[in-house]
Protein backbone atom coordinates (compact mmCIF):
# COMPACT_ATOMS: atom_id res chain seq x y z
CA UNK A 1 0.00 0.00 0.00
CA UNK A 2 2.93 2.44 0.46
CA UNK A 3 4.29 1.43 -2.45
CA UNK A 4 1.41 2.32 -4.25
CA UNK A 5 1.00 5.74 -2.37
CA UNK A 6 4.58 6.77 -2.77
CA UNK A 7 4.05 6.14 -6.51
CA UNK A 8 0.92 7.95 -6.84
CA UNK A 9 2.38 11.26 -5.26
CA UNK A 10 6.07 11.06 -7.61
CA UNK A 11 3.33 10.81 -10.74
CA UNK A 12 1.46 13.26 -9.01
CA UNK A 13 4.33 15.74 -8.63
CA UNK A 14 5.96 14.77 -12.17
CA UNK A 15 3.29 15.65 -13.62
CA UNK A 16 2.25 19.23 -11.95
CA UNK A 17 6.39 19.35 -12.80
CA UNK A 18 5.59 18.66 -15.98
CA UNK A 19 3.17 21.26 -16.07
CA UNK A 20 5.31 24.18 -14.53
CA UNK A 21 8.35 23.44 -16.83
CA UNK A 22 6.15 23.73 -19.94
CA UNK A 23 5.13 27.11 -18.80
CA UNK A 24 8.41 28.59 -18.09
CA UNK A 25 9.91 26.90 -21.00
CA UNK A 26 7.11 28.29 -23.72
CA UNK A 27 9.91 31.39 -23.63
CA UNK A 28 9.59 33.99 -27.07
CA UNK A 29 12.40 33.15 -29.28
CA UNK A 30 14.31 36.36 -31.19
CA UNK A 31 12.15 35.46 -34.06
CA UNK A 32 9.62 36.40 -32.34
CA UNK A 33 10.39 39.93 -31.16
CA UNK A 34 13.41 41.25 -33.31
CA UNK A 35 12.34 43.50 -36.16
CA UNK A 36 13.74 43.53 -39.64
CA UNK A 37 15.78 40.40 -39.09
CA UNK A 38 15.97 39.06 -42.44
CA UNK A 39 17.54 41.90 -43.47
CA UNK A 40 21.27 41.07 -43.95
CA UNK A 41 23.43 43.65 -42.60
CA UNK A 42 26.86 45.30 -43.64
CA UNK A 43 28.10 47.93 -40.77
CA UNK A 44 30.57 49.31 -43.53
CA UNK A 45 28.06 49.89 -46.34
CA UNK A 46 28.21 53.88 -47.12
CA UNK A 47 24.99 55.18 -47.53
CA UNK A 48 25.77 58.91 -47.74
CA UNK A 49 29.10 60.84 -48.63
CA UNK A 50 28.62 63.57 -45.89
CA UNK A 51 26.15 65.29 -43.66
CA UNK A 52 25.08 67.94 -46.29
CA UNK A 53 21.26 66.46 -47.17
CA UNK A 54 19.78 66.30 -50.45
CA UNK A 55 15.67 66.82 -51.47
CA UNK A 56 13.89 64.50 -51.51
CA UNK A 57 10.19 63.04 -53.17
CA UNK A 58 7.74 64.44 -50.52
CA UNK A 59 9.93 66.63 -48.75
CA UNK A 60 8.00 70.35 -47.92
CA UNK A 61 10.28 73.49 -48.48
CA UNK A 62 9.71 76.92 -47.64
CA UNK A 63 10.74 79.02 -49.94
CA UNK A 64 11.58 82.98 -49.07
CA UNK A 65 11.97 85.21 -51.35
CA UNK A 66 13.04 88.87 -50.63
CA UNK A 67 13.21 91.40 -53.28
CA UNK A 68 13.47 95.41 -53.07
CA UNK A 69 10.90 96.72 -54.82
CA UNK A 70 7.89 94.62 -53.67
CA UNK A 71 5.72 94.79 -56.41
CA UNK A 72 8.06 93.08 -59.22
CA UNK A 73 7.11 89.94 -56.58
CA UNK A 74 3.84 89.43 -56.95
CA UNK A 75 4.11 87.66 -60.41
CA UNK A 76 6.01 84.44 -58.49
CA UNK A 77 2.98 84.45 -55.57
CA UNK A 78 1.16 81.29 -55.72
CA UNK A 79 -1.90 82.94 -55.02
CA UNK A 80 -2.92 86.48 -56.23
CA UNK A 81 -3.99 86.87 -52.62
CA UNK A 82 -1.19 88.62 -50.71
CA UNK A 83 -2.71 87.86 -47.32
CA UNK A 84 -4.32 84.87 -45.87
CA UNK A 85 -4.52 84.34 -41.88
CA UNK A 86 -5.07 80.66 -42.81
CA UNK A 87 -1.62 79.45 -43.83
CA UNK A 88 1.07 81.48 -42.15
CA UNK A 89 3.36 79.66 -44.64
CA UNK A 90 1.26 81.79 -47.60
CA UNK A 91 1.79 85.34 -45.97
CA UNK A 92 3.31 88.27 -47.43
CA UNK A 93 5.29 90.38 -44.94
CA UNK A 94 4.92 94.49 -45.52
CA UNK A 95 7.13 95.43 -43.75
CA UNK A 96 10.41 93.15 -45.37
CA UNK A 97 8.95 92.25 -48.60
CA UNK A 98 9.39 88.82 -47.52
CA UNK A 99 7.05 86.26 -49.07
CA UNK A 100 7.29 82.86 -47.73
CA UNK A 101 5.65 80.01 -49.74
CA UNK A 102 5.79 76.18 -49.10
CA UNK A 103 5.81 73.84 -51.59
CA UNK A 104 5.98 70.10 -51.66
CA UNK A 105 8.38 68.03 -53.89
CA UNK A 106 6.29 65.74 -55.92
CA UNK A 107 7.16 61.90 -56.77
CA UNK A 108 9.14 63.30 -59.95
CA UNK A 109 11.36 65.41 -57.75
CA UNK A 110 10.06 68.47 -59.30
CA UNK A 111 8.11 71.37 -57.52
CA UNK A 112 5.79 73.90 -59.71
CA UNK A 113 7.07 77.42 -59.37
CA UNK A 114 5.16 80.64 -60.47
CA UNK A 115 6.33 81.38 -63.88
CA UNK A 116 9.54 79.66 -63.65
CA UNK A 117 7.52 76.48 -64.53
CA UNK A 118 8.82 73.30 -63.46
CA UNK A 119 11.93 72.84 -61.21
CA UNK A 120 13.44 69.89 -60.09
CA UNK A 121 15.35 69.79 -56.74
CA UNK A 122 15.10 66.27 -55.93
CA UNK A 123 18.72 65.39 -55.62
CA UNK A 124 20.12 68.75 -54.61
CA UNK A 125 21.17 70.27 -51.29
CA UNK A 126 20.22 73.11 -50.05
CA UNK A 127 23.09 75.35 -51.69
CA UNK A 128 22.32 74.00 -54.81
CA UNK A 129 18.92 74.48 -54.57
CA UNK A 130 19.28 78.32 -53.78
CA UNK A 131 21.29 78.93 -56.80
CA UNK A 132 19.20 77.33 -59.17
CA UNK A 133 16.41 79.26 -57.94
CA UNK A 134 18.06 82.53 -57.56
CA UNK A 135 19.96 82.29 -61.01
CA UNK A 136 16.65 81.78 -62.65
CA UNK A 137 14.53 84.27 -60.66
CA UNK A 138 17.26 86.76 -61.45
CA UNK A 139 16.14 86.83 -65.28
CA UNK A 140 12.80 88.66 -63.90
CA UNK A 141 14.00 90.11 -60.37
CA UNK A 142 16.70 92.25 -59.31
CA UNK A 143 18.93 91.05 -57.00
CA UNK A 144 16.36 88.33 -55.38
CA UNK A 145 17.44 86.96 -52.07
CA UNK A 146 16.16 83.08 -51.51
CA UNK A 147 16.52 81.39 -48.59
CA UNK A 148 14.96 77.79 -48.51
CA UNK A 149 13.85 75.41 -45.50
CA UNK A 150 12.95 71.97 -45.45
CA UNK A 151 10.07 71.75 -42.93
CA UNK A 152 9.22 67.81 -42.90
CA UNK A 153 12.75 66.67 -41.83
CA UNK A 154 12.10 63.87 -39.27
CA UNK A 155 13.65 60.89 -38.12
CA UNK A 156 12.57 57.47 -36.05
CA UNK A 157 13.76 56.13 -33.24
CA UNK A 158 12.28 52.29 -32.43
CA UNK A 159 13.49 49.57 -30.21
CA UNK A 160 15.16 49.86 -26.72
CA UNK A 161 15.14 53.40 -25.99
CA UNK A 162 13.94 55.17 -23.46
CA UNK A 163 11.32 57.17 -25.52
CA UNK A 164 10.90 56.11 -29.01
CA UNK A 165 9.15 58.26 -31.04
CA UNK A 166 9.38 60.25 -34.85
CA UNK A 167 11.76 63.48 -34.04
CA UNK A 168 11.81 66.64 -36.09
CA UNK A 169 15.00 68.34 -36.64
CA UNK A 170 15.04 72.05 -36.44
CA UNK A 171 18.10 71.86 -38.80
CA UNK A 172 19.61 69.83 -42.00
CA UNK A 173 22.54 68.26 -39.49
CA UNK A 174 21.61 65.46 -37.54
CA UNK A 175 24.07 62.82 -36.20
CA UNK A 176 23.01 58.96 -34.76
CA UNK A 177 24.30 60.22 -31.43
CA UNK A 178 22.07 63.18 -31.50
CA UNK A 179 19.19 61.06 -32.36
CA UNK A 180 19.55 58.45 -29.90
CA UNK A 181 19.83 61.48 -27.15
CA UNK A 182 16.25 62.78 -28.31
CA UNK A 183 15.28 59.44 -27.53
CA UNK A 184 16.45 59.26 -24.52
CA UNK A 185 19.50 56.76 -25.00
CA UNK A 186 19.36 53.00 -25.25
CA UNK A 187 17.89 51.09 -22.46
CA UNK A 188 19.82 48.57 -20.65
CA UNK A 189 18.25 45.67 -22.50
CA UNK A 190 19.37 47.01 -26.24
CA UNK A 191 22.21 45.53 -28.48
CA UNK A 192 25.07 48.11 -28.59
CA UNK A 193 26.92 46.14 -31.21
CA UNK A 194 23.76 45.69 -33.82
CA UNK A 195 22.19 49.49 -34.17
CA UNK A 196 20.48 49.19 -37.59
CA UNK A 197 20.12 52.26 -39.95
CA UNK A 198 17.20 52.08 -42.26
CA UNK A 199 17.20 54.89 -45.50
CA UNK A 200 15.55 55.46 -48.60
CA UNK A 201 17.44 56.07 -51.64
CA UNK A 202 16.21 56.79 -54.52
CA UNK A 203 13.09 54.79 -54.11
CA UNK A 204 14.69 51.71 -52.12
CA UNK A 205 15.10 51.48 -48.72
CA UNK A 206 18.93 50.65 -47.85
CA UNK A 207 19.81 48.92 -44.59
CA UNK A 208 23.63 49.49 -42.65
CA UNK A 209 23.96 49.02 -38.70
CA UNK A 210 26.28 50.45 -36.44
CA UNK A 211 28.58 48.91 -33.54
CA UNK A 212 28.53 51.60 -30.72
CA UNK A 213 30.96 49.81 -28.62
CA UNK A 214 33.45 51.07 -31.62
CA UNK A 215 34.98 54.63 -31.93
CA UNK A 216 35.16 54.09 -35.57
CA UNK A 217 30.63 54.62 -35.45
CA UNK A 218 31.78 58.65 -34.84
CA UNK A 219 33.93 58.75 -38.27
CA UNK A 220 31.01 56.30 -40.48
CA UNK A 221 29.87 57.69 -43.50
CA UNK A 222 26.24 57.29 -42.00
CA UNK A 223 26.79 58.82 -39.10
CA UNK A 224 25.12 61.91 -39.54
CA UNK A 225 21.65 61.55 -40.90
CA UNK A 226 19.25 62.78 -43.69
CA UNK A 227 15.44 62.94 -43.43
CA UNK A 228 13.18 60.20 -43.16
CA UNK A 229 15.80 57.93 -41.32
CA UNK A 230 15.07 55.03 -39.17
CA UNK A 231 17.07 54.10 -36.18
CA UNK A 232 16.35 50.28 -34.66
CA UNK A 233 17.82 49.37 -31.83
CA UNK A 234 17.89 45.58 -31.13
CA UNK A 235 16.81 44.53 -27.64
CA UNK A 236 19.43 41.77 -26.33
CA UNK A 237 18.74 38.50 -25.32
CA UNK A 238 17.84 39.85 -21.61
CA UNK A 239 14.92 41.02 -22.99
CA UNK A 240 13.59 38.50 -25.01
CA UNK A 241 13.66 36.25 -21.88
CA UNK A 242 12.22 38.70 -19.73
CA UNK A 243 9.24 39.26 -23.09
CA UNK A 244 8.53 35.81 -22.57
CA UNK A 245 7.69 35.54 -18.68
CA UNK A 246 4.15 37.09 -18.32
CA UNK A 247 2.50 38.75 -15.12
CA UNK A 248 -0.10 35.13 -15.31
CA UNK A 249 2.99 32.91 -15.02
CA UNK A 250 3.98 33.90 -11.42
CA UNK A 251 0.01 33.28 -10.68
CA UNK A 252 -0.06 30.28 -12.61
CA UNK A 253 3.35 28.63 -11.29
CA UNK A 254 1.90 29.16 -7.18
CA UNK A 255 -1.43 27.72 -8.23
CA UNK A 256 0.47 24.41 -9.23
CA UNK A 257 2.52 24.55 -6.45
CA UNK A 258 -0.74 24.97 -4.18
CA UNK A 259 -2.37 21.70 -6.01
CA UNK A 260 1.19 20.14 -5.76
CA UNK A 261 0.82 20.56 -1.60
CA UNK A 262 -2.80 19.78 -1.62
CA UNK A 263 -2.75 16.56 -3.68
CA UNK A 264 0.46 15.68 -1.18
CA UNK A 265 -1.74 16.23 1.82
CA UNK A 266 -4.51 14.34 0.56
CA UNK A 267 -2.46 11.25 -0.24
CA UNK A 268 -0.73 11.20 2.99
CA UNK A 269 -4.49 11.31 4.85
CA UNK A 270 -5.18 8.19 2.68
Amino acid sequence: MKLILNHKIMKTNSLLLLISLLIISSCATREDIIYFQDEVLKSETDLSNNYEIKFKPADMLTIDISVEVQESLTPFLLSPVAQTNNNPLNSLDLNTNLRVQSYLIDVNGNIEFPVLGTLKLSGLSRVQATKLLKDKLSEYLVDPIVNIRLINFTVTVLGEVNSPGVYSVQNERISLSDALGLAGDLTIYGTRKNVMLIREIEGQKKFTSFDLSSINTLTSANYYLTQNDVIYVEPNNARIRQSSYNQNNGIIISAVATLATIAAILIDNN
